[in-house]
């Protein structure tokens, strides 16, 4: 499940974040235990609203069902959306340590799709991921991405401008990429 952040949700955000530091930590840009403050969480929460509500970015917490009560496991963010001629999203994700490598992401991923080109009506997601992680490849091509090029020092991770593996994935493709999922599917 998918939703927009809320308050209530800042105890179980704050331990997945502080338990996975080590494990995020070469993946995002730099942050600190500041950065984990109830205060500023609050402010991320309203701005994440402010933003949904105003069409330009969404950010999503990713939630596994629970008897008891969902449980928090990633989040994934849709920014930067333009409109006019280029009908684009960037898309970037998170997973914490203890969900990571149970394709839970690439399955979140799918979810997120729909929405930005049958919601959002948007044509265009862009990707980024440092070269070596080989998981976030997996994740965007398991959802039909293609590599589209290499960036050099594209996006400042823990303190350094790093190289990335630029990936997209457009309507058309992905609409075709999903018909011929749906048929392997059906023949299996």
């Amino acid at each position: 499940m998918l939703r927009l952040p809320q308050r209530r949700d800042y105890d179980d955000w704050y331990r997945l974040r502080r338990t996975s530091q080590d494990f995020l930590r070469p993946f995002e840009p730099r942050w600190s235990e500041l950065d984990l403050a109830r205060r500023v969480y609050s402010m991320r929460v309203r701005h994440a609203r402010q933003e949904a509500e105003a069409g330009t970015d969404y950010t999503f917490f990713i939630f596994l069902p629970d008897r008891r009560k969902e449980v928090l496991v990633g989040g994934i963010t849709l920014s930067n959306i333009r409109r006019r001629a280029a009908q684009f999203v960037n898309l970037g994700y998170w997973m914490g340590q203890e969900y990571a490598g149970q394709g839970l992401m690439s399955e979140a991923v799918s979810v997120t799709l729909p929405f930005i080109f049958q919601t959002l009506d948007l044509h265009r997601v862009h990707a980024a991921f440092l070269p070596h992680n080989l998981a976030s490849r997996r994740v965007l091509e398991k959802n039909g991405f293609v590599e589209e090029g290499y960036a050099k020092h594209y996006l400042q991770i823990n303190g350094r401008w790093e190289d990335h593996v630029l990936m997209g994935l457009t309507r058309e493709h992905w609409e075709t990429w999903r018909l011929g999922m749906r048929f392997q599917h059906w023949v299996a």
